[in-house]
């Protein structure tokens, strides 16, 4: 589909520090209003940005040019990875989020996130399992783009990983869980100061949706073992 990109500058944005880019975080903005989240963004006060963001109807607004660090991730962590905006391209995608009232994702926002992806990966090597939730990069802080963003029509389209469906179900220790999570890319005790079962739920929004209680249990190790294999 074409893009419809509209230039919206932030001010908040620094040279990248270290190493390629090669992760791409989605968000939800989590404001009432898409006026209200772009204003934040673009707001020297708020120290704040993305490098894009979303519209319900599929607009597309672009803050910071892709070769600079916008503000997106905080603290955070991935495959080793601490300064995550360093390496990231971020993609806010509107959406009042828990605080004000989640919905599902519009159809038209959905195949603009996706046809932006889509160019995104190919101006950059981003590894399907470094194309992760803001929640999954800091667990201990945050939830988008939640439980009712469709990480598996990403993945159809090329963006990002889903499991196999058929993967068997099998048991596993809560340790060995976490040492799995650390091997796919997931910041774990002692490595972050965050407790693992925020990581727990973290995996399940992302992929096990329909349950999420931060308890490695074997359809969780199923699903784990799938994507890394």
């Amino acid at each position: 589909m074409p893009l419809n990109i509209v230039e919206r500058p932030s001010p908040n944005h620094d040279p990248r520090a270290e190493g390629p880019v090669d992760i791409l975080v989605m968000h939800y903005t989590g404001m009432r209003t898409a006026e209200e989240a772009l204003l934040r963004l673009c707001d020297p006060a708020a120290k704040v940005s993305s490098h894009y963001t979303v519209d319900c109807d599929g607009t597309i607004y672009q803050h910071v040019a892709e070769n600079r660090r916008a503000r997106h991730a905080g603290v955070s962590y991935w495959a080793g990875v601490r300064d995550v905006n360093s390496r990231s391209i971020g993609i806010e995608i509107v959406n009042p989020g828990h605080e004000f009232g989640y919905t599902a994702f519009p159809d038209g926002q959905i195949a603009a996130v996706i046809a932006l992806s889509r160019g995104i990966l190919s101006r950059h090597s981003i590894p399907a399992a470094r194309v992760v939730g803001h929640s999954d990069v800091a667990p201990d802080r945050k939830q988008d783009p939640g439980e009712l963003f469709p990480w598996l029509q990403l993945a159809e389209s090329g963006i990002g990983k889903w499991p196999n469906a058929n993967a068997p179900r099998q048991g596993n220790s809560t340790k060995a869980f976490a040492d799995d999570l650390r091997r796919y890319g997931y910041g774990v005790p002692p490595d972050v100061d965050w407790p693992l079962t925020d990581v727990i739920a973290a995996f399940q929004r992302h992929f096990r949706p329909q349950r999420i209680d931060g308890r490695a249990d074997a359809e969780c190790a199923a699903i784990l073992q799938a994507l890394s294999s």
